[in-house]
């Protein structure tokens, strides 16, 4: 069969979800060969979860903050969920970048898979890592007296908002390794985007506590939509529309991302 009669077949619906399905086993493989990067990925934000829930629990009694009935570890975990999610997608980009130092990238653009299916199973790969480190890092804050009120659904929203946070931003990644090609560039970008977006959220602090303008930039920042949404989700009384809208605004931002990562295949070719 030669390559254009394998194309037509290669875009349909079935067949796309085939090649994502098969591309995504081929990145867990690697994974279960060598899961220490899982796990080196859960340190730092154990560090966080357990530190910082410590060293500031006593910021809850000030004027403002509106931790829940929980405390502060109850109030910092969603944020630390997502700064996880956060930095683990920014460097997803990576494996391409491997991928075109081998040679791989060159022949899977030559084989009959689809550029959307190339994409989908990075994304995918990148989403199995964030429900896993979400679901160990949720863990470790009911052992270290955490209370989710929100209960079971509340945990599953929170894990589905970093899900789709770390989707944007491998999407993201994966544009930006396309498009440059250098490890360094991607470490740069990478390091320029998930700082501001960061601390330009409430993942760490109530924004009653801070300047005006924090709390309106960070209406625009898909951090803080995660964020909110799982906070919201966590508590007894759960706002539905305001999670509802969040987790909205972060399935458009994740399928704004993934088309623009995959039109950059185009660029890359182009270069090469």
């Amino acid at each position: 069969m030669t390559t254009t009669q394998m194309e037509p077949v290669g875009t349909r619906p079935l067949t796309v979800i085939t090649h994502s399905a098969f591309l995504t086993g081929r990145l867990l493989r690697t994974l279960w060969r060598m899961p220490t990067f899982l796990v080196i990925g859960l340190v730092q934000p154990v560090i966080w979860l357990l530190l910082f829930g410590q060293l500031f629990r006593s910021v809850v009694n000030l004027p403002g903050f509106t931790p829940g009935s929980g405390g502060f570890l109850q109030f910092l975990t969603p944020g630390v969920v997502m700064m996880t999610a956060l930095f683990a997608s920014a460097w997803a980009g990576t494996t391409y970048l491997q991928d075109i130092d081998r040679d791989v990238m060159d022949r899977l653009l030559t084989s009959p898979a689809s550029r959307g299916a190339m994409m989908c199973a990075t994304m995918a790969y990148q989403a199995i890592q964030t429900v896993v480190q979400s679901l160990v890092i949720v863990g470790i804050a009911l052992i270290a007296g955490a209370r989710f009120p929100g209960g079971v659904a509340g945990v599953g929203i929170t894990v589905l908002a970093a899900v789709l946070l770390a989707l944007a931003f491998s999407a993201l990644s994966n544009g930006v390794a396309l498009l440059t090609r250098q490890q360094a560039t991607l470490i740069a970008i990478s390091q320029f985007t998930t700082l501001p977006l960061m601390f330009l959220s409430s993942a760490v602090m109530d924004l009653h506590l801070a300047p005006s303008w924090v709390g309106d930039v960070a209406g625009y920042n898909p951090v803080e939509w995660a964020v909110v949404a799982a906070r919201q989700a966590m508590l007894a009384h759960t706002d539905r529309g305001t999670v509802g809208t969040r987790l909205g605004l972060l399935t458009a931002v994740v399928l704004v991302m993934g088309l623009l990562a995959t039109r950059a295949f185009r660029a890359y070719r182009k270069s090469t």
